[in-house]
């Protein structure tokens, strides 16, 4: 990790920016949309910092630096500290960052943060490409930053749904002081879950919008869980049924996404589900739980050994250790 410095200073700083934000809940009373005023820069300050540190474990695993690597860690923090400066100087002025055309000045700055989201999302969809290269070692944790990745920016990609005009700003030629919302069906500022500020009387946007983003770190954790309780479980510690579990878990999170995705658009409050939400979640975990059952069916033995020729697979480690070549140690997010 300390290859790409530039993203470990920007997710300190991130982190520093988090702290900030935190005071400013305590200190400053003030509320915008309905929300208290500085908790859009503390979610953003935190999930730029995991974000920043997620990109830079991943790209450490290359096998060798690039300096298209290189470039694109820079560019994914001049993106991001754009973003936040306009967030945190929009906080600090009273106004609102996104979706405000109120004025000429908050028109561009809400324009610069689309060309800086652009740019981030650009940036990362270099960092997947240059992960998608082939490489020998686990293929478990190969395909989880692979997958995670890929989810991550169709999550991105979902925030561009939040920037289109809503009815109610059409039908009352309200473009002029705001375009787009978060919420779907109910103006934004309305009742909200805790902390995350998500709606609960219509749909919301930022809820696949994030589920979709940290998937980025969902999956790697996910295999790294597996990786722990391979100690105790013996199935665990083959490298295919560690393989046929991510690929379940990165398909039930991509279903997850375009049900939750489905359900923000209908207007429907992620508390409030209806019928047909609920049948599709249940469909949902009926398949995952299906496919999860067959991943951790025992693998076919080896050709070598079901035919007696070739050499048989060494003995399971007795120590809780996870058997693995020096390639396969290097590939493990754990």
């Amino acid at each position: 990790m300390s290859r790409y410095r530039s993203l470990l200073a920007f997710s300190w700083a991130m982190a520093a920016l988090a702290v900030v934000a935190a005071a400013g809940l305590l200190v400053d009373d003030r509320v915008l949309v309905g929300a208290p005023i500085w908790l859009k820069p503390f979610k953003f300050a935190v999930s730029f910092a995991v974000y920043g540190l997620t990109l830079a474990w991943m790209l450490s695993r290359l096998a060798t630096p690039s300096r298209t690597a290189r470039w694109a860690a820079h560019t994914v923090v001049v993106a991001g500290l754009a973003e936040m400066a306009i967030i945190t100087g929009q906080t600090i002025r009273g106004r609102r960052s996104h979706f405000n055309t109120e004025t000429p000045l908050d028109r561009g700055l809400f324009a610069t943060m689309g060309v800086t989201i652009a740019v981030l999302w650009v940036a990362t969809l270099v960092i997947a490409v240059l992960l998608f290269r082939p490489r020998p070692g686990d293929r478990a944790a190969t395909w989880a930053i692979r997958l995670g990745l890929l989810i991550a920016l169709a999550g991105l990609l979902l925030g561009g749904l939040m920037v289109t005009p809503t009815p109610d700003q059409e039908a009352a030629g309200a473009l002029r002081t705001a375009l787009g919302a978060h919420s779907v069906g109910v103006p934004d500022g309305g009742p909200a879950m805790p902390l995350t500020g998500w709606n609960t009387t219509g749909g919301d946007l930022r809820i696949p919008h994030f589920v979709g983003m940290h998937a980025l770190q969902a999956l790697p954790l996910f295999l790294y869980g597996i990786e722990a309780l391979a100690g105790r479980f013996i199935r665990l510690r083959d490298e295919r049924v560690r393989l046929r579990l991510v690929l379940v878990a990165a398909g039930g999170a991509a279903a997850l996404l375009a049900l939750l995705t489905w359900q923000a658009l209908r207007g429907q409050a992620l508390i409030h589900p209806d019928g047909a939400t609920l049948g599709a979640l249940a469909a949902l975990a009926a398949a995952t739980a299906a496919g999860t059952y067959g991943a951790l069916r025992r693998p076919a033995p080896a050709v070598g050994n079901r035919t007696g020729h070739g050499t048989s697979a060494p003995p399971a480690a007795t120590s809780g250790e996870i058997p693995r070549s020096p390639d396969a140690a290097q590939e493990s997010p754990a």
